[in-house]
């Protein structure tokens, strides 16, 4: 199959610190490639893959800001994957609705993954293009709004290699583990206050965007003692997946509808067990009393950091091989390729039958 997939402008794929829909579109890309698919990539031109990548930018948006509206590189880099005569089989769009207009006027079959909320603006885009075939990466997302093509829900998936399991937490100096923004969604002051209440370090590490700096400073620094509640920064993989194996849990005390959470199965493949609040996909992700523990505030929170040792940090792996690797996803996707595809022909073949009839009358 001749796959197109078109990234995210703003991180480089992969990206080399935070990016979870980049992270995604890279382990999708490269699992297609090992199965055999001719895929080329569309993304930042300093993005690193096995397929074949082109690009209409030299470096993500991140590193280097286009002095003009993004948006029109944006609306450059789809319309090149729909250069007429590419041949693609289908079109895998993850940039969102800003595709739709180019999508709409192609003959090329394509999908788009949503891989964000749903806001009052983009709603109207998905209204406008009902006929766009859309995947869900959870069914907590979908719920959000049914007035969408919807073809399946695919949840992300993970190269387990990148991954290694760690058997024990670090024992001789016991820590929980916060990972994400520093952003009042995201929730770290609730993190702290769970550490705090339960006697436990936290070690965090987060990227702060520039309109979360005024969140950080008033809602994080203060409890940033350095000792029992750390701050590490932005780290990079390699960094991260040390930090999470060494935890004896990751805390999520996410205060809104995220439509995955995405590290949540980084922790859990390293056999981390979560505790996350009920919001959103985590009931979807994490298996209350199995892998995690799913709950509704602080208190029962902190009472659940007892309850840490009776969770399985094998059981926890086996979960993310079954449900959450890459091999799961890419085969889940294909099968939605598929689909759309035959879908296509059939329309083609309805419609050149159409056809033949008008001219023979």
């Amino acid at each position: 199959m001749r796959i197109a997939q078109v990234a995210p402008l703003w991180e480089e794929v992969p990206p080399r610190k935070y990016g979870g829909t980049e992270r995604i579109v890279s382990y999708l890309t490269e699992e297609l490639v090992r199965l055999g698919h001719d895929v080329v990539l569309f993304a930042s031109g300093d993005s690193m893959t096995s397929a074949q990548l082109e690009s209409v930018w030299p470096v993500s948006f991140r590193k280097t800001p286009p002095r003009f509206d993004p948006s029109v590189l944006t609306l450059a880099h789809v319309g090149r994957a729909l250069e007429h005569g590419r041949s693609f089989d289908i079109i895998h769009n993850h940039v969102g609705v800003q595709a739709f207009p180019l999508m709409a006027a192609s003959t090329t079959p394509s999908v788009t993954t949503i891989h964000d909320g749903f806001t009052r603006e983009n709603l109207v885009h998905f209204e406008k293009y009902r006929e766009l075939p859309v995947v869900s990466i959870s069914n907590a997302q979908r719920a959000l709004s049914q007035n969408i093509a919807y073809q399946a829900t695919v949840h992300h998936g993970l190269p387990l290699r990148d991954y290694p399991f760690s058997a024990a937490p670090d024992t001789a100096s016991p820590y929980l583990v916060f990972l994400g923004r520093m952003s009042l969604e995201k929730a770290p002051h609730l993190a702290i206050e769970t550490a705090r209440r339960s006697g436990w370090r936290l070690k965090m590490a987060a990227k702060i965007a520039s309109h979360e700096i005024d969140y950080f400073k008033e809602c994080v620094e203060p409890l940033v003692d350095g000792d029992q509640v750390q701050y590490l920064g932005e780290l990079g993989h390699a960094a991260k997946i040390e930090l999470i194996s060494g935890a004896a849990a990751l805390l999520f005390p996410i205060q809104w509808k995220e439509p995955f959470g995405l590290v949540m199965i980084e922790s859990l493949a390293c056999g981390t067990p979560v505790l996350a609040f009920r919001n959103g996909s985590v009931p979807e992700v994490i298996r209350h009393g199995h892998t995690g523990f799913v709950v509704n505030s602080v208190d029962n929170m902190v009472r659940m950091t007892a309850r840490i040792s009776d969770l399985s940090r094998q059981e926890c792996r086996a979960d993310v091989r079954l449900r959450f690797s890459d091999q799961v996803m890419a085969a889940n996707y294909l099968g939605v390729y598929s689909a759309i595809i035959a879908r296509s022909l059939g329309s083609d073949q309805e419609a050149d039958e159409e056809n033949a009839k008008i001219a023979a009358a």
